[in-house]
């Protein structure tokens, strides 16, 4: 094969368009990860079975979209409260014990959703940890956790 830079050269159109069509916003990012992939593709590439253009598409796009993908898994899984909650947090008399968001929340939470959030905001502890110290299954922590989280929002958005 030719020289990458040649190759960067020769296909950075279609780099851009691959970034264009995804609708991505930060366009460095991906354009590395485009041109990681685009070498990747030129090592792996094997002529008798089809041609290089399509498997570069192919590759460099597949892999902008597991980047994606990753990124919305990482978002998904981190709850960031909104500036006001900690300014509330913070307040020594509101039922927050600081920023370590112990509430009193018996009120707000069932008595496993109070759980899951005592063992994962004093002691950090993993959901399946959590699972082996309460005898439950992971699932049913997961669940104590995403209705957790839907009361907690709604209760810091109506505070």
């Amino acid at each position: 094969m030719e020289s990458f830079e040649k190759i960067v050269e020769q296909y950075e159109p279609m780099i851009h368009k691959i970034i264009h069509s995804l609708h991505l916003y930060n366009k460095d990012e991906f354009y590395q990860l485009a041109l990681i992939a685009l070498w990747e593709a030129s090592q792996r590439f094997e002529a008798e079975k089809g041609s290089f253009s399509s498997y570069a598409y192919s590759f460099m796009k597949g892999r902008l979209l597991d980047e994606l993908r990753k990124q919305a898994k990482e978002s998904d899984h981190h709850f960031c409260p909104k500036e006001e909650f900690w300014e509330v947090a913070s307040d020594s008399s509101h039922p927050f014990i600081g920023k370590e968001l112990l509430i009193d929340s018996s009120q707000i939470l069932s008595l496993n959703q109070r759980k899951w959030l005592y063992y994962h905001m004093q002691y950090g502890l993993t959901l399946k940890e959590i699972a082996e110290k309460e005898n439950v299954s992971v699932s049913a922590v997961k669940r104590w956790r995403s209705r957790a989280i839907v009361k907690l929002k709604k209760w810091i958005s109506e505070s």
